[in-house]
């Protein structure tokens, strides 16, 4: 166990959003074992100081350049250090004054300053899927390279992880991903064109942030996770199936090519995995709720509705046609759902906007790290043409 002289300073990158603010929780619910060196927030200057005056860190970056004064004459009486700007995100991952990243940047956003990170060796507790999805195997190969633990902090990857513990000799079948349904579970689309932004938003197990609400309301969020855990658990796409099981208990299962399959449960509470992650290879005690396997609960199992709910399908084919597709999937996905949420465009438009992107912009079957970039800025200036943003 950590020791109270040795405790992990923690680098959370994108401080200010639901995973990073339930992280904080568990740095103040753990100050023996944890402190938190650096906190990052895009625009949210005003909890950024917050947090900054309460738990002390090295080092604070908010991204918009505008609020860097703001933030600076608030921290002006601590010792604390104050960056901005998006090369700042960066220039911290990369240096030596923390032990763990959490990658909690919501978004495309979060690919370079965890790669920065991966490349100083720091481990990284891994929130944001979409780094995976736009350059998993980028991302993947240097974290090979550098020897650095992936520890996925998304309550399903962490799942997989946690059964594979002890596994790495025997060979997986495949994964089952669990999936809530959302909020829209079993609606068909006469109910779902008429969908609003707040109904999206209101998840029946989860309280998470705003895109992936909305992603997990029309399953994108699942298909993120397929291509994240293809790189995550070095799987092929035949090796990874989604199941729709509403109570959330089981996160998800891993089935051994013996047949057995090995599930990890619990109640739907992001606090867990992400106190796994930053603890690893430890487990440390909480107060939070347990599952009681005496009350009456029935947990149920059924197959998506790709049919109704296409984006999963959409990532299907991302999945397993592979190359750029993913990251142009991804970059219109970000752009469908910033529209969504300002009402610029329907429920069910978002789908239709993300498959028009993936048909247009040029497919790359062996991209580098600037075809990325490359890929994700056409596939966005494509999809906000389409919808005049």
């Amino acid at each position: 166990m950590l020791q109270n002289s040795n405790k992990k300073r923690i680098a959370i990158f994108g401080s200010t959003g639901s995973i990073g603010t339930q992280a904080l929780d568990v740095i103040e619910a753990n100050p023996h074992l944890f402190t938190a060196e650096v906190l990052t927030a895009n625009s949210n200057d005003q909890l950024l100081i917050e947090q900054a005056l309460k738990f002390q860190p090295n080092i604070v970056v908010i991204g918009d350049e505008r609020k860097y004064n703001k933030v600076k004459e608030a921290l002006a009486s601590t010792d604390i250090k104050v960056f901005t700007g998006e090369q700042a995100l960066e220039d911290v991952a990369a240096l030596d004054c923390y032990d763990m990243m959490l990658a909690a940047i919501v978004g495309f956003a979060g690919l370079k300053p965890t790669l920065k990170a991966v490349q100083a060796g720091k481990p990284i507790g891994l929130a944001n899927k979409e780094t995976l999805v736009v350059a998993g195997d980028i991302i993947m190969q240097e974290a090979i390279k550098y020897r650095v633990p992936m520890i996925p902090v998304d309550s399903e990857h962490s799942a997989i992880f946690q059964c594979l513990v002890g596994e790495t000799r025997n060979k997986i079948e495949k994964i089952i991903l669990t999936a809530s349904g959302g909020p829209f579970l079993g609606r068909k689309p006469n109910f779902l064109v008429n969908v609003k932004r707040d109904h999206a938003l209101h998840h029946p197990n989860w309280n998470m942030g705003a895109k992936i609400s909305i992603d997990s309301a029309t399953l994108m969020n699942k298909g993120l996770e397929m291509i994240e855990a293809k790189w995550l658990f070095d799987l092929h796409h035949s090796q990874i199936s989604v199941v729709v099981h509403p109570q959330s208990i089981i996160h998800s299962m891993v089935q051994f090519e013996d047949g057995s399959i090995k599930a990890q449960m619990g109640l739907p509470d992001m606090k867990l995995p992400i106190q796994y992650a930053m603890a690893f290879p430890h487990r440390i005690r909480n107060n939070f709720p347990r599952y009681d396997f005496m009350r009456p609960d029935t947990l149920n199992f059924e197959e998506p509705d790709i049919k109704t709910f296409r984006n999963l399908y959409l990532a299907q084919i991302a999945l397993e046609k592979g190359g750029n597709l993913p990251c142009v999937m991804n970059a219109a996905n970000e752009i469908a759902v910033y529209a969504f949420l300002r009402n610029r465009i329907g429920f069910l438009d978002m789908t239709d906007l993300i498959e028009r992107t993936m048909e247009k912009i040029t497919f790359i079957e062996k991209p580098g790290l600037d075809d990325y970039f490359e890929s994700d800025a056409d596939a966005r200036n494509f999809a906000a043409s389409l919808i005049k943003l």
